[in-house]
């Protein structure tokens, strides 16, 4: 595994990690990916998604 920290491939700056899960021979395991780019001047910015638009997880209810 490489040791740097990864980059935006479009503009340069530093990323945010994150983990993602995939299932290899019926085992959950993590996989670590770059984030999206948090740069407003980059071509490939993702702004972050307000809370209504993220899915919600199993047993949680829209509450007022």
């Amino acid at each position: 595994m490489g040791s740097q920290d990864p980059v935006c491939p479009s503009c340069g700056h530093p990323v945010a990690t994150v983990v993602r899960r995939h299932k290899t021979l019926g085992a959950v395991v993590p996989v670590w990916r770059p984030g999206p780019c948090r740069n407003p001047q980059c071509p490939a910015y993702a702004a972050r998604e307000p809370e209504e638009a993220q899915p919600k997880r199993r047993g949680e209810r829209n509450r007022p």
